[in-house]
């Protein structure tokens, strides 16, 4: 691994890209950007809420800006949200300039996780879980693109990091 370039995480949402980008930042005593927090400390709201007055497109037009930026610096942890890479611009942006790292759940341990992440997140907002699984199957493909993959079934953050570690390295 580039040592300079930063380190992207995706996956779908609740995978642990947060959690798992928290602890990989302090290992390698670089700085972690969470770009959702980023994005809702600037509009002064949760992202439901930016959401729901700003709608999705500007959400999404200010998640593009932001990655640009942190993709185009060194030495980052960012963690982006789970549909970042519906935008293919923001896909390009970090396959060529950080070592995209995927982290993959099965539906049926994602669903365990379901309750601890529902109310936060609006996509899923009014859905049945035949939606939830739909939606989950439909995201797989954008995440296909990635330059390593971990699957976080049934390990906990400190696993997830490790076999990080020693893939990119």
């Amino acid at each position: 691994m580039n040592k300079e370039k930063s380190i992207v995480l995706i996956g779908f949402m609740g995978v642990g890209k947060t959690t798992v980008s928290k602890l990989l930042a302090e290992k390698l005593n670089r700085q972690f950007i969470d770009i959702d927090e980023e994005i809702e400390k600037e509009f002064k709201l949760p992202i439901p809420e930016i959401f729901q007055k700003f709608g999705e497109k500007t959400f999404r037009k200010r998640e593009k800006e932001l990655i640009y930026s942190m993709a185009e610096q060194h030495g980052k942890i960012i963690s982006v949200g789970g549909g970042a890479f519906l935008q293919e611009d923001i896909k390009n942006i970090c396959l060529s300039t950080c070592t995209v790292i995927f982290l993959t759940i099965s539906f049926e341990n994602w669903k365990d996780r379901l309750r601890l992440i529902q109310d936060s997140r609006p996509v899923l907002h009014g859905k049945t879980i035949k939606e939830m699984e739909e939606l989950f199957n439909q995201r797989q493909a954008i995440y296909a693109d990635h330059h390593v993959k971990i699957t976080v079934d049934h390990k906990n953050p400190e696993e997830v990091v490790a076999e990080i570690l020693q893939k990119v390295d």
